[in-house]
């Protein structure tokens, strides 16, 4: 039987450690008055409107005189918040009213802010989205990330009248596209040139790309020169919910007005102020308590658990601040920080369960390192079921009420027709933190921990039965 080297304990060891300590205070550089940040830590987090508050603002069209329709009411709301999401702000709500022409949106403060620019960040949510269509050139399936140049541009958005989500004869959702007189021509001659372009090509093709505030947001290739100003997206299209997204998002860069805030409001937050320090008092208070307990009744397995446990929660908070460049930072409300607890808890159950069945070999009169791996063996099948079907739940979660074009949205494409279109920020908040809590339990609390363990068990001091759950029982 292979052994652990000694030396590991410490190296995973000072890993954790390192994790701990820069996803909780962060690392920053200071250069005179300015301060850059180089990794990110948990008071860069931004939280959500019930634990720091936040501000209600009312859009509405700039001239008062216009009565927009239901349809362009819906579009501007579609364009408002895209760019909260844009700007990873998660926990918003967002409402229209289309008998007053106005859509109201809350969203929380930036953290640790006293006062919030309120002003600009109107301005940023509030301006007209600007769409355009261009002649691209495209050797991929996916939809590109670099515009294309000013001499590819077809027409901008105030060229289409509308975009009507329907269905072929074939039933598939489509995208109905009308232009106005001008768009009509422009369109005309761009899709002659694009079918010219596209003859005899075989590697590539060129597209009619549509982007909305510098974002690719369709690639369609045309089939054929359009020239009655009548067009179809087709094709790429889950079902009727995704053709409609799509034509929002197309309508809301061909509003016909200016979009203006009529008035602003502070928004306190519903758990009251200090909600996050005594939240956060409470959390270390927490962990102290299980640490204690952990140790006292578990010993060696306990402590080794307890290191493993302030990894996983490091991790966890790294998710959430954007500590990891593959992940974006995410508002954390009260619902996250319940599936952080929730995980944690998975997490120190794991490592009960683990040092129990070590305890039960020690007292069945194994040795110590036959105690370990055994023990280990005969936990993971428990553990793995149990952390299993939570990730399960929090990706159905994270795909039903989540933006659907979310990677766990794709990914239940097939069984989403059972459900509701609905978003829910609160309840993606939460799955999102019990994910990333049970991906780190697995991590930390079954991997590390259990490569600690048998690497600490191999100094000659710690190899006593007593530190592993009792003494050992003659057979």
């Amino acid at each position: 039987m292979k052994r652990t080297p000694k030396p590991v304990f410490f190296i995973v060891a000072l890993l954790i450690v390192a994790l701990g300590y820069t996803s909780f205070f962060g690392i920053y550089k200071n250069f005179g008055d300015r301060q850059d940040t180089v990794i990110r830590g948990a008071s860069d987090i931004r939280t959500g409107i019930d634990i720091n508050g936040g501000i209600e603002v009312t859009f509405a069209p700039e001239d008062a005189s216009i009565d927009a329709t239901d349809a362009q009411i819906e579009a501007m709301k579609e364009v408002i918040v895209r760019r909260m999401i844009a700007n990873n702000i998660t926990d918003y709500e967002a409402y229209t009213d289309t008998d007053n022409n106005q859509v109201v949106i809350r969203f929380p403060w930036k953290n640790n802010e006293t006062e919030f620019d309120a002003k600009s960040a109107i301005e940023e949510l509030g301006k007209t989205a600007l769409l355009e269509f261009y002649i691209d050139e495209t050797e991929s399936t996916g939809l590109p990330t670099e515009k294309p140049k000013k001499e590819d541009f077809v027409l901008n958005g105030s060229l289409v009248s509308a975009a009507t989500p329907g269905f072929d004869q074939e039933n598939t959702p489509i995208v109905s596209l009308e232009l106005d007189k001008a768009g009509k021509e422009a369109f005309s001659k761009a899709t002659q040139k694009q079918a010219d372009l596209n003859k005899g090509l075989t590697t590539k093709k060129y597209t009619i790309s549509i982007w909305l505030d510098d974002e690719c947001i369709s690639n369609p290739t045309v089939n054929e020169h359009i020239a009655d100003g009548n067009a179809q997206i087709s094709g790429g299209f889950a079902d009727y919910a995704e053709a409609l997204d799509l034509a929002n998002l197309i309508n809301s860069g061909s509003l016909p007005f200016s979009i203006t805030a009529k008035n602003t409001s502070t928004v306190t937050a519903t758990l009251g102020e200090r909600a996050l320090e005594i939240m956060v008092i409470a959390g270390v208070i927490a962990f102290v308590l299980i640490s204690l307990f952990m140790i006292f009744f578990y010993r060696l397995p306990g402590f080794v658990g307890v290191i493993a446990l302030l990894g996983q929660v490091a991790g966890s908070i790294a998710v959430v601040s954007g500590y990891f460049p593959f992940f974006n930072s995410f508002t954390l409300t009260l619902p996250g920080i319940a599936g952080i607890i929730l995980s944690i808890g998975m997490g120190v159950d794991a490592n009960i369960i683990t040092a129990e069945r070590i305890k039960e070999q020690i007292r069945g009169g194994r040795t110590i390192d036959g105690a370990i791996n055994n023990g280990c063996s005969e936990s993971f099948w428990a553990i793995f079921d149990g952390n299993i079907t939570v990730l399960i739940i929090s990706v159905v979660l994270m795909g039903v009420f989540g933006p659907a074009d979310s990677l766990f949205a794709k990914l239940l494409k097939p069984f989403l027709f059972m459900f509701p279109v609905s978003a829910s920020g609160a309840v993606y908040s939460f799955g999102y933190t019990l994910l990333a809590g049970i991906i780190f339990n697995f991590i930390m609390g079954v991997t590390c921990s259990r490569l600690m363990l048998k690497s600490v068990s191999r100094f000659k001091f710690l190899r006593k039965p007593w530190l592993l759950g009792g003494k050992r029982q003659d057979a």
